[in-house]
């Protein structure tokens, strides 16, 4: 795992995708990992690769899950609500009702955002 990391290029599952492509990027995960720790902790390059590797076989395994259902509707666009069905039916509860409600949100700011634009638009036009 730790050592097929630093392959940039390497295929490592058969199926032709590339490890920097499969993963997410470490820099991100050290700093998301470093929000929640003291100011003077430090995390080692084995913790910030293990991480890697699970939260990205996370994300993979809702989304599969997700696209299963969009399949299965003959849906070929995941959206947030299949993200949010996924996290329950796997399981995740705790995680699918707070996302529920940032996605509701999200929709409602970018609603607004909308409608602020419409209107700019009818004031130029």
């Amino acid at each position: 795992m730790a050592e097929d990391a630093g392959a940039s290029g390497s295929n490592n599952d058969g199926g032709g995708i590339k490890e920097q492509d499969r993963l997410l990027p470490i820099a991100n995960v050290g700093r998301i990992m470093k929000q929640i720790l003291p100011q003077n902790a430090k995390i080692s390059k084995e913790a910030k690769e293990t991480m890697q590797e699970c939260v990205s076989e996370f994300i993979s395994f809702v989304t599969s899950e997700a696209s299963d259902k969009c399949k299965k509707e003959r849906r070929k666009t995941v959206n947030g609500d299949d993200i949010c069905w996924a996290l329950a039916t796997l399981g995740f509860d705790d995680y699918a009702a707070p996302l529920k409600r940032y996605l509701y949100k999200y929709r409602e700011l970018e609603g607004d955002k909308a409608a602020a634009n419409q209107e700019q638009h009818k004031d130029i036009c």
